[in-house]
């Protein structure tokens, strides 16, 4: 064995060791919420796509009349020959559903935080991100060459204490955070953050991917509270509750400008292909005109914490901390044996000691699903298995 391959698998060891090495598994989602693997049909409560818009025949149909009429890919970067005629109509719709000036459409989610953080920010200023921040967040602070100081989760205590002790000594702030929480499901307090960085002169990015689409009207966490929160840098994805792939940034104009010549994952990355593009345009038109639609998924994740007698939830993720990586895995497989797929989520996804599994509830579940899922969990946790209690939100 070579040198690589030695390193390797040295480190594949030492991952099983500790329970944390993870296997690719071949899944063919299907409409309502079921997913096969290795020939079993499940219902899976460990999918991001709330609404279910990726298998809704309106959004396919747009897919394809797109891929029809333009081709299967862009052929080349946006500023080259790849920007296509739907790309400027599904920015000119995001902007619109997050009430912002202007919209920069990126590959991905990744792909836009580790452009639009280097692109705004650099050695001489200051990062201030929730330490829960999703890792292309933490990434995109990496890349700017910020210094950059976490904040304890949803703390503004903390916040307000980094913000006196270390804004003076730089030229620009951002802070970051998401504005939906991928593995608590929590949403950051935006008006007390927004308040905080319009004192400071701070400026505020929010992470929308799990909030877009399912709270806020379906505007996403920026419109989860009484009022509109004024967040300038609107972040998120196409890829959990608009069904499809991309990534976007909503802000002003001179911003999103700025972004089309500096973020540099813009300027070297192909565009999106149509299909995706036409596809998110045709879910969001869902979302703006199904609100009720949209609600459903957090409808569900009520019901279930109901049931399992944890608080109310705040978005459609529910999460149950078991501690170790072990219990996690073997929860995970006993509820598989009940036709369940709810997958172990494990550091470093999450910090050491507080694995998981990850409840995601979707449009199309129904709810006799959720109270078969519930009767069942009841069933499977004897006395013990889950430490200090369930953690709900």
């Amino acid at each position: 064995m070579n040198s690589l391959d030695a390193m390797a698998s040295a480190k594949l060891k030492g991952l099983e060791k500790l329970h944390l090495r993870r296997e690719l598994k071949t899944s063919d989602r299907r409409p309502d919420a079921v997913i096969v693997r290795d020939g079993r049909e499940y219902i899976s409560f460990s999918c991001n796509d709330y609404l279910n818009l990726s298998h809704d025949p309106r959004v396919i149909e747009a897919a394809v009349r797109a891929t029809q009429h333009f081709g299967v890919g862009a052929g080349a970067s946006r500023l080259v020959t790849g920007n296509h005629p739907l790309l400027a109509e599904l920015e000119e719709r995001l902007a619109r559903l997050k009430g912002a000036e202007d919209c920069i459409v990126f590959g991905s989610g990744y792909l836009a935080n580790t452009g639009i953080l280097p692109a705004l920010v650099g050695s001489q200023d200051l990062i201030l991100a929730d330490e829960l921040s999703h890792a292309c967040l933490l990434s995109g602070a990496k890349m700017a060459g910020a210094q950059t100081v976490m904040f304890r989760h949803n703390d503004m205590v903390h916040l307000e204490e980094l913000l006196t002790a270390h804004r003076g000594e730089h030229g620009h702030c951002l802070v970051v955070t998401d504005g939906v929480f991928s593995m608590d499901g929590d949403l950051a307090p935006l008006p007390e953050m927004a308040a905080l960085c319009e004192r400071f002169d701070a400026w505020l990015l929010t992470d929308d991917a799990h909030g877009v689409g399912v709270v806020g009207g379906g505007r996403g966490s920026s419109f989860a509270f009484e009022e509109k929160v004024e967040v300038p840098l609107q972040m998120g994805t196409l890829s959990k509750a608009i069904g499809g792939y991309g990534g976007y940034l909503c802000a002003s104009r001179p911003v999103i400008d700025l972004m089309r010549n500096r973020a540099r994952t813009f300027v070297f990355s192909t565009g999106l292909p149509p299909a995706s593009v036409a596809a998110g345009i045709a879910a969001l038109n869902i979302i703006e005109s199904e609100p009720k639609y949209c609600q459903r998924p957090v409808d569900l994740a009520r019901l279930f914490c109901w049931q399992m007698q944890l608080p109310a939830p705040q978005s459609p993720i529910v999460p149950v901390v078991v501690g170790e990586a072990e219990k996690a895995l073997r929860l995970s497989a006993a509820l598989a044996e009940e036709g369940f797929l709810v997958a172990a989520i494990r550091p470093p996804t999450v910090p050491r000691g507080t694995a998981r599994l990850r409840f995601t509830f979707t449009a199309r579940h129904r709810p006799e699903d959720v109270e078969r899922l519930t009767e069942t969990l009841h069933r499977l946790m004897p006395e013990g298995l889950m430490p200090e209690g369930v953690r709900g939100l």
